[in-house]
Order: structure tokens, then C-alpha cells, then sequence
């Protein structure tokens, strides 16, 4: 059932008196993609637009495709003429597309999109608004959201009872348009189910909701517990200074290099607790052409200051470059202080 909502302007003299504004069908639903793209709080201000019509392997459309904070997907769909089955099914087809993207994939659509906007790299969009790097997993999970002008029942009740009964990610969000007689626009919004009791259908059904990042202090609490907490705090400390900021995950910190031409997310170098010990030591992963680039000097430099036990590393088993460099281990504190004493020296030379 579409909700009826409905809209009175008070006036702007003495308060007293009202008057209604009444909805129009004013092409709303072929205005609403572009006012959503160019301005996504209008659903969340959580989300960011990586795509619009992006192509799937099905040789269909999907009309808007965003990501949160985390690195999850979230596609919108607008329902237009279609009817109830043929959005809903149309919706849960572009889910199954977009649950096996590649984080290379969907990369590669944010950076064909931005490219054609010609305004910011999707990492400088994504950074500017959120605050911090692209994470390194994408898209763990998705959500799907329909979006139309009317909400008919038959809508309703398929994507209730997938939410409630299945914990689907699919929710519905209507938008209303209303404009008075000096024509002045309005525009209102209402989700079929609220935004946290779907999450919470989601939540309580599945087991693969994304874990929470950890914190700066439970990881260093994590080294603490394996016995090289005195390693990472003089790690963490050290570096602190020489980069432009931080990023936690699940089981690392990660150290950002803004600025890096051609990189798609800036962590230059990662400490990871999870996998140390008092045996081995802490556990560090690096990009070495990134490092390199963000502190101007040269690789053989970078690998001179390195741990002298190391392994070739590549992300997700990516050889490019970009994806490329070392991983291993600080066994003491004189390879600590080598390190770090590098690290400051090419600093200073920035």
C-alpha cells in the first residue's frame, strides 16, 4: 500500500495560516536518477555512487550502483513502469551479478565512472567523503534498494516478507513529489521497512555480516597478548609521524600514503598483530612501489632499511606492481630502530 502522505506550506507572514500542496506525477521517476546520483544523501549519506547503468554480465543495466564505508555494495534500482515481479526479480538478478564482483571489478567500474565525470579519482571521492582509504576487502556484502514514486501492494508484501521471513537485503524506498502554485518543488521520502529493522531481518538471519574493524587499541592490545606488544607500540610510534594517517581492519593497521599516482587505495605499509609472535616477531606487509613513490626515493633504498628475511608478497594474489612488495617479520628492536632511522631519513627529504 502506498503511504499517503501529505504536505501543507504554513505561511511565512504570521504563521496562522496553511495551505495545502498537492502531489504531481511530473515525470518524477526520470528526474529521480539524476537527483540521486548528483546528491546521495537524498537516500543516505553514507553511500558513495561508483556506477550508473553499469553493465552486467547479462547484457542488463543496473540504474545506480553505490558503496558504504566498509566496501559493501548497494544497488538501486527504480521500479519506473515495471511491475512488482518483474522489479523485484530484475533487482535480486542484479544481486547475484554483483555478490561475485572482484574488488579489481569494481574498481574498475568506480574508476570508469569518475573518469567520466572528470571532476575527482574515485580514491579522492572516496577519501573526501569518508575521511579515509578505500578498504582493501570489497564488497563482503551487499544490500538492494528499490526506489519508486507509488509503492503498490503486491511490491510490498514480495519485499516484506523476503526482509522478515529470509532476511533479504531488499528494501523499498518511495519518494513523493509534491509543488505549489508559484511552482515551488517538494520532495518527500519513506521506507517500505526502516533502515535498521531491515538490518536487523538481515542480521538475525545470516552469519556473514561483516566483523567490526578493531581499534588502534585492541590491536595493540593483540601484540600485548602475543608477546611483541614493545615491538609495535615502537613501530607504531615511529611511523606515526612520517605518513599522512591510519586505517585499522580486522587484523592490521595500515599506514596511508596519500598522493600515490596510480595507486587505488594509499596504505603504503601494514602491521599486523593477529599474525605475531614472540617466536617471530610482528608481522609487517608493505607495497614497494608505493612506498617508494610516496617518499621519493628508490626501491634498492627502500630494501636496505627492510628485514633481511623476507617474502615476496601480492594482494589477493595480484602481481602488478601497484599490488606488489614484501612481507615478513621485526624480529627485535635493532631491526625496528634500522627501520624506523630509514623511514625518518627519507621523511625528511620529502
Amino acid at each position: 500500500m502506498s503511504h499517503d502522505v501529505r504536505l501543507w506550506k504554513v505561511s511565512p507572514s504570521d504563521g496562522k495560516e496553511i495551505q495545502e500542496i498537492y502531489k504531481s506525477r511530473l515525470n518524477l521517476e526520470e528526474r529521480l536518477e539524476r537527483w540521486i546520483e548528483e546528491d546521495i544523501s537524498i537516500i543516505s549519506s553514507g553511500y558513495q555512487i561508483i556506477g550508473r547503468q553499469v553493465e552486467t554480465s547479462f547484457g542488463t543495466y543496473v540504474d545506480l550502483l553505490a558503496m558504504d564505508q566498509a566496501g559493501d555494495l548497494v544497488i538501486l534500482e527504480l521500479k519506473r513502469d515495471k511491475t512488482p515481479r518483474d522489479v523485484v526479480a530484475q533487482t535480486l538478478d542484479y544481486a547475484s551479478w554483483v555478490k561475485k564482483l572482484t574488488a579489481e571489478q569494481i574498481i574498475g567500474i568506480a574508476e570508469e565512472y569518475f573518469s567520466k565525470t572528470g571532476a575527482e579519482t574515485f580514491e579522492e571521492a572516496f577519501f573526501k567523503k569518508f575521511g579515509t582509504a578505500i578498504p582493501n576487502e570489497l564488497n563482503v556484502s551487499h544490500s538492494m534498494l528499490i526506489v519508486a514514486s507509488v509503492i503498490d501492494e503486491s511490491t510490498e508484501r514480495i519485499v516484506s516478507y523476503l526482509s522478515e521471513e529470509h532476511g533479504v537485503p531488499l528494501n523499498v524506498l518511495e519518494f513523493q513529489y509534491f509543488k505549489d502554485n508559484s511552482g515551488v518543488e517538494f520532495l518527500s521520502r519513506v521506507f517500505l521497512i526502516d533502515p535498521d529493522e531491515a538490518e536487523s531481518n538481515t542480521d538475525r538471519v545470516s552469519s556473514g555480516k561483516r566483523p567490526k574493524n578493531l581499534s588502534k587499541e585492541e590491536l595493540q592490545e593483540i601484540a600485548t597478548n602475543n608477546g611483541v606488544g614493545g615491538l609495535y607500540q615502537s613501530l607504531f610510534e615511529g611511523l606515526l609521524p612520517c605518513f599522512d594517517g591510519v586505517k585499522t581492519t580486522r587484523t592490521s593497521i595500515g599506514f596511508i600514503g596519500k598522493n600515490v599516482v596510480g595507486t587505488k587505495t594509499p596504505v603504503t605499509f601494514s602491521l599486523i598483530p593477529l599474525k605475531s609472535s614472540k617466536e617471530k616477531g610482528i608481522r609487517y606487509e608493505l607495497y614497494l612501489t608505493r612506498l617508494a613513490e610516496y617518499f621519493h626515493t628508490t626501491i634498492d633504498e627502500i630494501e636496505k632499511i627492510l628485514p633481511k628475511s623476507r617474502d615476496i608478497f601480492h594482494y589477493n594474489n595480484d602481481p602488478s606492481p601497484e599490488w606488489s612488495g614484501y612481507q615478513g617479520f621485526f624480529e627485535n628492536e635493532d631491526v625496528v630502530r634500522l627501520f624506523l632511522d630509514g623511514v625518518r631519513r627519507m621523511k625528511k627529504k620529502v
